[in-house]
Order: C-alpha cells, then sequence, then structure tokens
C-alpha cells in the first residue's frame, strides 16, 4: 500500500499536461484555477511552467491550496480530498483581461464537471462564449454526485457542449436521475448525444469509457465501440489519473483535426501509459503512432 498527497485542480491541469505531453509543444495549452499562496501553490505553478502549460491562477488569500490523499492498494485507488483553495474560484478572476484573453485565444475548451461546485457562473461565461465563436467546448462529467446533486447546474449548461465524457457509473447515475430506466452504456451515450443543443449547435458527441471494457462513442443517431489497450495485471500499478489521461490523449488528436478512431486510440494510449506509473507521472516523451 502507498500513500501520496496531490492537489484537486491537479484534475483538470493533469489533462492540460497530458495534452501537451501529447503534442510535445511548449505552450500549446492553457489552464486556470485555484490556489493559496504557499509551498503547495508554488509547486503547482513550477509544475505547470515545467509542463509547458500557461497556468494562470487566482491566488486565494485565506483558503491553502487543496490537497488530496491517495490511497493505492492492488493498483486501485481512494481519494479524500480537502478542496479548500480549489473551491474558491471566482469569476472576476476570469473576466480579467489577461485571463480572458486565454480564453478569447482558445479554440478548444474544456471544463470538468467538478467545476460546477465552485463557479457555474465562470463556466457558463465560457460555455455561451464559445457557442458565439463557433469554439469547441467539452465537459465530463466527472463523478457520480455530480450528476445527482447538481443537476441543476449541469443542465444550465450541457447545451453548450460539444463533447461530454464520462465513466461507465457516472452514465448510468447520469440516467438514473433522469428516468431513461436503462443502465445500457451504448443506450445511455446515445440519449447523452441527442440531448437538447443551444442555438448555433449542430450535433453533440458522447464519449464513454468503460475501464478494461469498450470505449462507447455516440455520434449522429448511431453508436460505436472501440476496443481499449489491454494490460497484464501485473503491470498495473496505479489505476489514479485513467479517465483524464484518456481526455488528455483524446483531445491531443481532436485539435489536430483527427478522426474518433484516431482520437480514442490517443486516448487509450495515454491511460495505459499513465495506469503503469505511480502517481500521475509519464515518460519524457510519448510514443504514440
Amino acid at each position: 500500500m502507498t500513500s501520496q498527497k496531490i492537489l484537486p485542480d491537479l484534475f483538470v491541469y493533469f489533462i492540460s499536461c497530458i495534452l501537451q505531453w501529447m503534442l510535445q509543444t511548449p505552450g500549446a495549452t492553457s489552464y486556470m484555477g485555484c490556489i493559496g499562496k504557499d509551498k503547495y501553490g508554488e509547486e503547482m505553478k513550477s509544475a505547470a511552467k515545467a509542463a509547458g502549460v500557461t497556468a494562470h491562477y487566482y491566488e486565494d488569500e485565506a483558503a491553502p491550496t487543496g490537497t488530496c490523499a491517495v490511497c493505492v492498494v492492488g493498483g486501485e485507488r481512494s481519494l479524500i480530498a480537502n478542496l479548500s483553495a480549489a473551491n474558491c474560484y471566482k469569476s472576476e478572476h476570469l473576466k480579467k483581461p489577461e485571463n480572458w484573453a486565454l480564453v478569447e485565444k482558445a479554440k478548444y475548451i474544456y471544463i470538468a464537471g467538478f467545476f460546477l461546485t465552485v463557479s457555474p457562473e465562470s463556466i457558463q461565461l465560457v460555455a455561451e462564449h464559445a457557442a458565439a465563436n463557433n469554439k469547441v467546448f467539452l465537459m465530463n462529467l466527472s463523478a457520480p454526485f455530480i450528476c445527482e446533486f447538481f443537476r441543476d447546474a449541469q443542465e444550465k449548461v450541457l447545451p453548450y457542449a460539444d463533447y461530454i465524457f464520462g465513466n461507465e457509473t457516472e452514465a448510468r447515475i447520469f440516467s438514473k436521475v433522469r428516468g431513461w430506466e436503462t443502465e445500457n452504456v451504448e443506450e445511455i451515450a446515445l440519449k447523452i448525444s441527442q440531448l437538447p443543443l443551444a442555438s448555433g449547435k449542430q450535433k453533440r458527441i458522447a464519449v464513454i469509457t468503460q475501464g478494461a471494457d469498450p470505449v462507447v462513442v455516440a455520434e449522429d443517431g448511431k453508436v460505436k465501440t472501440f476496443p481499449v489497450i489491454l494490460l497484464p495485471k501485473e503491470k498495473l500499478v496505479d489505476t489514479n489519473g485513467a479517465g483524464d489521461a484518456f481526455v488528455g490523449g483524446f483531445l491531443s488528436q481532436l485539435v489536430q483535426g483527427k478522426s474518433i478512431e484516431d482520437c480514442v486510440k490517443a486516448g487509450c494510449y495515454a491511460a495505459n501509459v499513465i495506469i503503469q506509473q505511480s502517481g500521475c507521472t509519464y515518460p519524457e516523451k510519448p510514443d504514440f503512432n
């Protein structure tokens, strides 16, 4: 059994790092979040710089940088988060010219569903900007409790999402709270892809991962499944960050205009690399073709 500390902001920040790692182009990604004025906050800033990610942090004067205890047993993990500053982001920071400039510059914008508990106003501002400027807006269901207890906030922003990511557990809870009366992941993915869209949006793609089972993708009224890279049990080190790594890998091909099949392959590759590492770490360079 091992334990370590990571930071709650790392979940979305890690996606930026994986995307940056896959692209191997410094400064290709930008990130905003909230940290405290302490040593963990300094670590976050240093790590972002080292990874080539442009990070604009809101630094809270009172709350410490969030931390998360990670317990890994047999490759599987449990998390206990102390959100602290990660729960204190304010839309005023987003609206500052130097920060909003990152939004205006971006062509693809990803926000985790966890942020619905922090600053839904910020999400709405970015979502509406993406819709008005023909940009790609992506969201993650993030956790069952988000789907269950933050449904109203989720419902407000989902019409703007061009891509919705999630895992099979989140998808089934999403289905349950909406009374869809199905636990079939393919059916749920199709229903998610067909939810109402904001004005101007043409279609939505739903991407649902299932651990070692095939990835489910629904678009244009059709469902496709893609196999993952199977890993011998003895090579499984730590599943922490696998879902975020998948999204980062997926995005690395999406931003290059690659096919959905290529996006899923890259996502599976990145996730496969991460689960063979201890903690949210990765080799110096990817070996993806």
